[in-house]
C-alpha cells in the first residue's frame, strides 16, 4: 500500500467517524440545545443534555440559575433524565458541559428575567382616537369664479400629509383649521401649513380662495381629526397600571395611514350583532358605545403591535379576574390554545383554537403564530376570526401567550396572532435581559 492510498484511506475514515459522530444521538441531542437560553424568575426549565452520566454541567452563577436543585455550582448530567434548571435572582449565567471534568463540550447563556403576569382581557371596548394634528384625506375643488381649483393641491400638499400646525400654532381640531382658513382668507394672506409626510417635515405655504357655494374662504382639502370604532382589550397589568389592545395599528380608513396619537380614550362597548365570515368577505362585529362618561382609560401609544396607555382597574365583565403568566416567545408552541372574547352584549367567553404555526422570532413582528378556529360555537355564530375580534387574549398551558390580530381573507377560520411579549415591550413592560446584580 503507498503512502499515498493510506492517507486517501485515513481522510476517508476521519470523514466517516465525524459524520458518524454527528447523527450519534448524544452529540445530535447536545446539538441542538440553544446557545442562549431565557427562563422567568422563579420558574423552572428542564434540558436533556442526552449526554453520560461522567459528563458534568457547571454553572457560572448558581444564585441565578442552580443546577437539579443543587447548591452546588456543579452537577452530574445523567443519560436519560433531563437536568432540571432553577432560576432565582434576574442576572444572567452560563452553562458549560465538561467530559470527564475536563473537556468542554457545550456552552449555554442564560438570561433570567423578571416575572410578569398580566390579566387577560376579552372585553369589548369602544377606542376614540384624536390625532395629533389634521389629516388630509382627500382634495376638495373651491368654485371660484368660472373656476375650480383646490389651492391646497396646488400647493403640493398631499394626501396623507398631517398638518401639525398652521403659522407656527399648533392646530388641534377641523373646527379651528376652519376658523383659522377663513381669518387668513379674508385678510388676503396666505397660510403657512407645518407637514408631517412620513419621516419628513415640511412647510407649504397656501393661500385660502373665496367659495362662492359654501359662502366662505377654503383651501381645497378634506381633512379628519379623530377616529372611532369597537375593538377587543388584549391585557391589563395591574402594579403598572397599563394596557394593550387591538394587537394591530389603528390607520385612517380612508389613506391607510397610521394615525398619530393627540390623546385618546377607551370606554365600555357592547356587541350588538355579528356579520358571520365567509371565504372572501371577512365577517364584522357591530357594537355601540356605552357608558362614555365612565372612561376606562387613556391612550398614550397607537402602534404596529395595538394601541397601549394607562388604566386605573380591571374593566366590567372580565372572565379573568386575577393576573395570569406570560409566555416568552420561545414558550408558545403548536398545538391546543383558547381565546377569550365578545360574541354577544358584554359576556367574555371562552373558545378553543390551535396554534398551528408559530414563527420563531427573535425581534418583534406581528405575524408571530398562525391560528385556527376550532370552537364549533365560535365557528357557528362567527364563521371564525371577525373583524372587531382583534386584540382578544390567546391563552396556552395557563400563560397569556399572545392576541389575535388578523384574519385570512378566503379563510376566515385562520388567521395570525401577535406574540404577547412584542406587545408587553410596545406598552413599556419590559421582560428583555436583566441586568446581573
Amino acid at each position: 500500500m503507498t503512502k499515498h492510498t493510506r492517507r486517501k484511506l485515513l481522510g476517508l475514515f476521519v470523514a466517516t467517524l465525524f459524520v458518524a459522530l454527528c447523527w450519534f444521538t448524544p452529540i445530535h441531542q447536545l446539538a441542538s440545545i440553544p446557545q442562549e437560553l431565557r427562563i422567568l424568575q422563579g420558574t423552572s426549565t428542564a434540558l436533556d443534555f442526552g449526554i453520560p452520566s461522567f459528563a458534568t454541567v457547571i454553572t457560572s452563577q448558581p444564585e441565578v440559575v442552580s443546577l437539579g436543585g443543587s447548591p452546588a455550582s456543579q452537577v452530574a448530567a445523567h443519560l436519560k433524565q433531563p437536568l432540571k434548571l432553577d432560576s432565582g435572582k434576574t442576572g444572567t449565567a452560563d452553562l458549560q458541559v465538561k467530559l470527564f471534568g475536563m473537556i468542554p463540550v457545550k456552552s449555554v447563556h442564560v438570561n433570567v428575567v423578571p416575572d410578569l403576569k398580566v390579566i387577560p382581557g376579552g372585553q369589548s371596548i369602544g377606542v376614540k382616537l384624536k390625532s395629533s394634528g389634521i389629516m388630509v384625506v382627500g382634495y376638495n375643488l373651491v368654485r371660484t369664479g368660472g373656476n375650480s381649483v383646490s389651492p391646497a393641491e396646488q400647493a403640493q400638499v398631499k394626501v396623507g400629509d398631517i398638518i401639525t400646525a398652521i403659522d407656527g400654532r399648533k392646530v388641534a381640531s377641523v373646527e379651528q383649521a376652519a376658523e383659522w382658513i377663513n381669518k387668513a382668507g379674508k385678510a388676503q394672506r396666505p397660510l403657512e401649513f407645518t407637514i408631517k409626510r412620513a419621516k419628513e417635515q415640511l412647510k407649504l405655504k397656501v393661500k385660502p380662495i373665496y367659495d362662492n357655494d359654501g359662502e366662505t374662504y377654503r383651501i381645497g382639502l378634506y381633512i379628519r381629526d379623530s377616529a372611532a370604532g369597537v375593538g377587543t382589550l388584549t391585557f391589563f397589568q395591574p402594579e403598572q397600571k397599563v394596557f394593550g389592545a387591538l394587537g394591530h395599528v389603528i390607520t385612517d380608513v380612508d389613506t391607510g395611514q397610521p394615525i398619530g396619537v393627540g390623546e385618546g380614550q377607551v370606554v365600555h362597548s357592547r356587541v350588538t350583532s355579528i356579520d358571520k365570515g365567509e371565504s372572501g368577505t371577512p365577517g364584522e362585529k357591530r357594537g355601540i358605545f356605552i357608558d362614555e362618561e365612565r372612561v376606562l382609560g387613556s391612550i398614550t401609544r397607537n402602534s404596529d403591535f395595538g394601541i397601549f396607555g394607562k388604566m386605573e382597574s380591571l374593566p366590567d365583565n372580565a372572565k379573568v379576574k386575577k393576573a395570569m403568566p406570560v409566555a416568552l416567545a420561545e414558550q408558545v408552541h403548536e398545538g391546543k390554545a383558547t381565546i377569550l372574547t365578545v360574541v354577544n352584549g358584554q359576556a367574555v367567553e371562552e373558545f378553543e383554537i390551535k396554534i398551528v404555526n408559530v414563527m420563531r422570532q427573535k425581534y418583534p413582528a406581528t405575524k408571530s403564530m398562525v391560528i385556527k378556529i376550532t370552537d364549533p360555537r365560535l365557528l357557528a355564530k362567527t364563521g371564525g376570526i371577525i373583524q372587531g375580534m382583534s386584540g382578544s387574549p390567546i391563552l396556552q398551558d395557563g400563560k397569556v401567550v399572545g392576541a389575535v390580530t388578523h384574519v385570512f381573507v378566503n379563510d376566515p377560520t385562520q388567521g395570525y396572532g401577535v406574540f404577547i411579549e412584542w406587545m408587553l415591550n410596545e406598552a413599556g413592560v419590559k421582560t428583555k435581559t436583566a441586568a446581573a446584580s
